[in-house]
C-alpha cells in the first residue's frame, strides 16, 4: 500500500530496529492528486527526519521533483526514474549494517529489488508477527493490577524468536525491563540500540566486567556469587550497583532457600556496594490447579522472605513471582513486577486463558523434490519408509538441523501443504524430510506449513512429548527470520 498512514507505521516499525543505527528508507511515487503532491511529499520527507533516516532511495517522476526541496539536509537521496533504473545501478550501490525499509505503490514493483537485499537464501524461514506479539502484550497488560510493571524475557534469542527484535518491540510498547540468561546476551542487545534495564540471570565471574560496562544488573542466587561480585565492585571501587536477589521458594534450581534469608540480611546490611533492584523467585507449577497448595505455599515463604530483607536491609525493591501462566491463574501474585516469556507468542500452559491471544510464529519451508514411488519401495536412512501402495513423496527443506526432532519422522507428525496434512515418511533428515502427499495437488516450490496458526506449535510439542519452549528455543540460527506488521 503507498498511503501516508500506512508510511507513518512502517517508518515506526524501522525506527524500532535500534540493531542498526544506519536507516535507508527505498520507496517510490505515490498516487494523489495534482493538488495535493507537494503536501504529501513535504509530510513523507518530515516522517524521515522524525524517524532518523540517513538515506532516501526514490523511484519514480515525483519524488524527483518534491523530495529534493523537503527532504532535511544531512539526509543523503538518490533517485531513479524507474525501478529498472535502481536494479541497473545497483551494484554502485553500497548497503552495509543498516535497517532497510522498501514502501511503494505497487505499479512500481518494488518487490522486485527484494532479493537483491536477502543475505540468506535458505528458504526454510520462522516468520514473526509483531503487531500479534504487541496485541498480546497488550492484552497482558489489561489483566494487571494498576501500576504493575512488565519484565519481558528474552534469554534464549527470544525463545528461539530474535533477541534485539523483540526486545526493541517490548522496549517501544513500554516494558519495564528485560531478562535474559547469561551476560553475552545483554551485552548484545545493549550493542542492538536496547536502553531498558536488563536483568542477567546466570552472570558468570569471568565476564563481569562485561556486565558492569554495559550497566548490566545480575541475579544474585548464592552466597558464592553475592561474594565475587562483590569483590569485583570493591575491586573497581563501585558502590550501590543494582541487583536482584533470587529466593528458592521451591524450585530448587537457583536462589537462597528460607533458612538462608536471616545470613544472606546480615551480609546485605553490611555491604554499601549493592543497590537492591528486586526480590523474586520462581513458580513451579503455575498452570496446573492440582498444585495450587503448593503454589500458595511458595507465596508465603516469598512475602516472609520479603518481608524479613525489606526489615533488615531499609531499601524499596520490586517484588515478581509471577510468570506467564501465574499472571493468568493467580492475579493476586502480580505484586510490582511479573515476568512474562512465552505469552507474547500467543502460547500459554495455562487452561482456559481469559485471554484473547494471537499466534505470533509460523515456521515455513518449500519442497525440493518430488517422486512417484511403487509398492516395495523405499523412503529415508535404514529403509524405515515402507511403501504398501502407489504413494507421491516431497522432500521438504527442513531436518533435524533446522530444529525439526528427529522423532517426527515415520507418520510420528505431519506438515500443512495447502491445508491439507501430510504425514512424515521415512526418518528425518539432517537438513531434509520427506512427506507423503498422496492425493495433495502440489508442485515443487510450494510453501509448506511446519507450524503456524493452523498447526500450532502446542501440536508439535505433544507429538515430540515435550513443551512449545523446547520447540521454539531449538530452531536452528540458518533458519531465517522474517518480522512482519499487518
Amino acid at each position: 500500500s503507498a498511503d501516508l498512514s500506512s508510511l507513518a507505521i512502517a517508518m515506526n516499525m524501522l525506527e524500532q530496529q535500534t540493531q542498526h543505527t544506519k536507516k535507508t528508507l527505498i520507496i517510490s511515487d505515490f498516487q494523489c492528486a495534482a493538488a495535493e503532491e507537494a503536501h504529501l511529499y513535504q509530510t513523507m520527507a518530515t516522517l524521515t527526519q522524525l524517524h532518523k533516516v540517513q538515506r532516501v532511495i526514490s523511484v519514480g517522476e515525483k519524488t524527483g521533483i518534491y523530495l529534493p526541496q523537503f527532504l532535511a539536509a544531512g539526509i543523503t537521496h538518490l533517485h531513479y526514474a524507474t525501478t529498472d533504473a535502481l536494479i541497473q545501478a545497483w551494484e554502485g550501490i553500497e548497503f552495509s549494517q543498516e535497517a532497510i525499509l522498501v514502501k511503494g505503490a505497487r505499479i512500481f514493483e518494488l518487490e522486485r529489488i527484494l532479493p537483491l537485499l536477502e543475505e540468506q537464501a535458505h528458504q526454510t524461514r520462522l516468520e514473526i508477527n509483531l503487531t500479534a506479539v504487541a496485541s498480546n502484550l497488550r492484552a497482558y497488560r489489561q489483566i494487571l493490577s494498576p501500576g504493575t510493571k512488565l519484565m519481558v524475557m528474552v534469554k534464549a534469542f527470544s525463545y528461539g524468536s530474535g533477541a534485539h527484535e523483540i526486545a526493541a518491540l517490548a522496549q517501544y510498547h513500554g516494558a519495564a525491563y528485560l531478562a535474559v540468561a547469561f551476560t553475552d546476551e545483554g551485552v548484545a542487545l545493549r550493542r542492538a540500540g536496547i536502553t531498558l534495564p536488563i536483568m542477567v540471570m546466570n552472570p558468570e565471574p569471568s565476564a563481569y566486567s562485561l556486565l558492569v560496562a554495559h550497566q548490566l544488573e545480575p541475579e544474585i542466587f548464592s552466597f558464592h556469587t553475592l561474594k565475587t561480585f562483590d569483590h569485583f565492585l570493591e575491586q573497581e571501587g563501585i558502590s550501590e550497583y543494582a541487583v536482584h536477589i533470587k529466593v528458592d521458594t521451591g524450585m530448587h534450581r537457583l536462589g537462597f532457600l528460607p533458612n538462608e534469608i536471616e545470613a544472606l540480611c546480615e551480609m546485605l546490611v553490611q555491604n554499601k556496594r549493592f543497590l537492591v533492584r528486586s526480590i523474586f523467585s520462581h513458580l513451579v507449577a503455575a498452570e496446573d490447579p492440582a498444585e495450587d497448595i503448593f503454589t500458595e505455599q511458595q507465596r508465603i515463604e516469598f512475602e516472609t522472605s520479603c518481608q524479613i530483607l525489606k526489615e533488615k536491609i531499609g531499601q524499596d525493591f520490586l517484588r515478581h513471582l509471577s510468570n506467564t501462566s501465574g499472571i493468568i491463574r493467580h492475579p493476586q501474585l502480580q505484586y510490582e513486577m511479573v515476568r512474562l516469556g512465552i505469552g507474547m507468542y500467543g502460547i500459554t500452559g495455562a487452561t482456559h486463558a481469559p485471554l484473547k491471544l494471537e499466534p505470533a510464529l509460523s515456521l515455513k519451508t518449500t519442497i525440493a523434490q518430488i517422486k512417484h514411488l511403487n509398492r516395495g519401495d523405499t523412503v529415508g536412512y535404514n529403509r524405515s519408509g515402507k511403501i504398501e501402495k502407489p504413494t507421491t513423496i516431497a522432500t521438504v527443506r527442513i531436518g533435524y538441523a533446522d530444529g525439526y526432532p528427529r522423532s517426527m519422522g515415520n507418520g510420528n507428525a505431519y506438515m500443512l501443504i495447502k491445508g491439507k496434512p501430510a504425514p512424515t515418511i521415512g526418518k528425518v533428515c539432517m537438513d531434509m524430510t520427506m512427506l507423503d502427499i498422496t492425493g495433495i495437488e502440489a508442485a515443487e516450490g510450494d510453501e509448506v506449513l511446519v507450524f503456524g496458526k493452523e498447526l500450532p506449535i502446542t501440536q508439535l510439542a505433544a507429538w515430540h512429548h515435550t513443551i512449545a519452549y523446547e520447540i521454539m528455543s531449538g530452531i536452528s540460527q540458518r533458519v531465517k527470520r522474517v518480522y512482519y506488521e499487518e
